[in-house]
């Protein structure tokens, strides 16, 4: 803690990943301070000397291969900030990330949000415009977890008191454990907050697990659809009236 400024950690998980120095680089280029860095080596068997340069200056924890819930949840357990946020190892923060959702969450009261991001090719050239988010009520940005997952995880901070409630990442879900605790989060009462600012640069590239996972992805989402249904439904029921 440095005074009012609480601490936050910035969880990277990595698995046999070229461009993990880049998302290192730009955790530790934020301008927020005090910073708390744990790169989480899911079992690689390649690509780890590229963690060497950085001792000292991030946390490296080992574990064997379990996919990305289970290497946050190790993460997140370990970090001693009052606020975690997730880095994929493919991606980068901008430099005011950190500072600029933590502002904003502090102002609102939030103990969990997502903002806006860039998207980048394997060079880390820019794609087009931002994506940002659209939505007229709360209730229509739910209403969107029936049919998809409209949040980027790698734009998400908790607050570790959140993560905790909701013992963490269902690392049943290998694939979709984020949307998994999206829904979990804002059903336990707890609204995901938007900022509508791009601080986080999305990598695509032939090698990301979207692609690689396509398949398993979508018959893991189906099945959590057909779960949470019913509970958003009611949820969206609810909120109706008070839209009206």
């Amino acid at each position: 803690m440095s005074g009012n400024k609480p601490l936050v950690t910035i969880v990277i998980p990595f698995y046999n990943d070229p461009f993990v120095t880049e998302a290192i680089e730009s955790a530790l280029g934020q301008t927020y301070q005090p910073l708390e860095i744990i790169v989480v080596n899911d079992g690689s068997d390649r690509e780890a000397e590229r963690l060497l340069p950085y001792a000292g200056r991030v946390h490296v924890l080992g574990k064997s291969n379990g996919g990305t819930a289970t290497a946050l949840n190790h993460g997140f357990r370990y970090a001693s900030g009052e606020y975690v946020a997730w880095l994929s190892s493919d991606d980068r923060f901008l430099p005011r990330k950190v500072e600029c959702q933590l502002r904003d969450m502090r102002a609102r009261g939030l103990s969990i949000s997502h903002t806006a991001f860039e998207v980048i090719d394997e060079q880390g050239r820019r794609e087009k415009e931002p994506v940002k988010m659209t939505f007229a009520s709360m209730a229509d940005f739910y209403r969107t977890f029936l049919n998809a997952n409209p949040v980027n995880g790698c734009t998400v901070m908790i607050k570790k008191s959140l993560f905790e409630r909701l013992e963490g990442f269902r690392e049943t879900y290998r694939y979709t454990h984020d949307y998994d605790f999206w829904v979990r989060s804002f059903m336990a009462g707890f609204s995901l907050g938007y900022l509508d600012e791009p601080l986080t640069e999305y990598r695509r590239h032939s090698a990301m697990g979207t692609m690689r996972h396509q398949k398993a992805i979508e018959r893991e989402f189906k099945a959590l659809v057909k779960e949470y249904r019913p509970r958003i439904q009611g949820l969206l029921n609810a909120l109706e009236p008070i839209i009206r």
